[in-house]
């Protein structure tokens, strides 16, 4: 669970990204939280836009794509998700420390 100090750090870090993936009509599905999680492992922060024709609501892809790929939801601004999951094998990120 990441606090609000890091969550802060990261929204920070993600302001500068462009979003990867782009969540349309057909939803969250196994192939597209197969590649978030390459890009999680690659990157640790991404972004995914929410396309206007998305039928569920922005909070519920929020917590799909969360859930889906064992994420940190940081940020859901506008249509934008900022998602972050520390690195297996190659950590660039170094958070800011809790308390």
């Amino acid at each position: 669970m990441l606090t609000g100090k890091q969550k802060r750090f990261l929204r920070s870090e993600a302001h500068h990204l462009d979003p990867i993936f782009q969540v349309g009509k057909g939803g969250v599905n196994g192939a597209m939280l197969r590649q978030i999680e390459e890009a999680l492992e690659a990157r640790e922060l991404v972004k995914i836009s929410i396309l206007q024709n998305n039928e569920d609501g922005k909070h519920d892809v929020a917590k799909q794509l969360s859930e889906g790929t064992a994420a940190e939801l940081v940020q859901l601004i506008g249509h934008t998700v900022v998602l972050y999951k520390p690195s297996v094998n190659n950590r660039r990120i170094e958070l800011p420390r809790k308390g």
